[in-house]
Parts: C-alpha cells; structure tokens; sequence
C-alpha cells in the first residue's frame, strides 16, 4: 500500500472578526471606510494617476489607527488574529513580535479587478471585509509552485481543494482571512452594481 503524505503546506486561516477582542463595530467601521474613501484628496489622485481601479488608501494614509479610534481597535484585533496564525504556523519569532506595518482601505467598484500579486517583505498579509455584494466577494490565490511546473498536466474539476493549482475563497462580511505574504493572490472582477469595501493589512516581524 502507497504512503502519501503532504509536504511544504501553504496555510489559508479564516475566521470572524468578532472571534477576538477588542469587538469592532461593523457599522462603524463600514462608515468610516467610506468617509475616509470621500474626503482622502491625495488618495484619490493617487489611483487617478495609476489607473488603479476604485480607491485604495495604501499610498495616501499610511497611519490610520493612530487617525481613527475605530482602526486602532481593528489593529489591536487583528494582532490577536496573527497570533494565532503564527502559532499554527510554527513561526520561530526568536522572542521578537509581527507587528502592523500597513493597513490600507480597499473600495472596488462595479468592473474593477486587482490583478495578481504578492506583498513583498511581510511575514503575514491579510484582508477584513466591510462590505461584500452578493457575486463580489471572491479572492484567489495561486499555488506558489506554478512557475515550476513545465510539464505538470492540469488538475481534474474535481480535484481536492489542496491540489489545485488555484483556490478562490468566498469570504463575508466580517470575515478575517490571513496568509503568508509570498502567496501569489487577485480579485476577480466586480460584476456587480455596488462597491465591493475591505481592509488589507501586512504584518513585519521584529
């Protein structure tokens, strides 16, 4: 009889926001996500000038829990959330902490995607959901993998998740999903009539 077993596996965590204290305000947090959205000048022209579809506060307000009360709870919220990952990870920090290096607010509107990519230089990556039409809320992610795979045949439909080559997970509201940084992930296209609005977030280590 064969022994299989799996090697080097890419870990995908999931779980309510709500899991954790300090409790965040949906409300709050959703109002404040298209406040901020409306009133961020620099932000705005920011995606203007890069074509970016939608507005993203990544390279406009870099220091939104020390702006807003509602943020600040977020990011001591989500460091419980990345504790957790960390530990399932078997991460050796060596008595050093992952710490929040960015948080950003997304708003992706009816026809906007974000292309692959990965985010460089952090430890753990990761998205809160504030808002999420019914058909918006997929991301995807890529088997790390693929670029050496030059004569791997392609996966059966109904292949076991954790033996694609992709995996979309549908997320909702109040959703927290966390992942290694180097994972190669994308939203697909908005196809609906509303905004699709999250949070993204890196954590550095030391």
């Amino acid at each position: 009889m064969a022994d299989l077993s799996s090697l080097f596996v890419t870990r995908l965590y999931r779980a309510l926001l709500s899991d954790h204290d300090p409790k965040v305000d949906a409300g709050e947090l959703r109002a404040s996500c298209i406040s901020i959205a409306e009133d961020d000048e620099a932000g705005q022209e920011w995606c203007d000038r890069n074509d970016f579809p939608g507005y993203t506060s990544y390279a406009s307000l870099t220091d939104l829990p020390w702006r807003f009360p509602i943020f600040d709870a977020l990011r001591r919220n989500l460091d419980r959330h990345v504790s957790a990952f960390a530990a399932d990870a078997a991460f050796d920090l060596d008595g050093r902490d992952l710490a929040l290096d960015d948080i950003w607010i997304n708003v992706l509107p009816p026809g906007g995607i974000h292309t692959g990519h990965l985010h460089p230089h952090a430890v753990v990556s990761g998205t809160t959901y504030v808002a999420l039409p019914d058909g918006a809320g997929a991301i995807r992610f890529e088997d790390p993998r693929l670029p050496f795979m030059m004569a791997a045949p392609g996966r059966t439909p109904d292949a076991p998740a954790d033996r694609r080559t992709f995996h979309t997970a549908r997320p909702a509201v109040g959703d927290v999903l966390l992942w290694e940084g180097w994972l190669r992930h994308e939203v697909p296209m908005n196809m609906t009539d509303d905004d699709r609005i999250s949070v993204s977030f890196n954590y550095r280590w030391g």
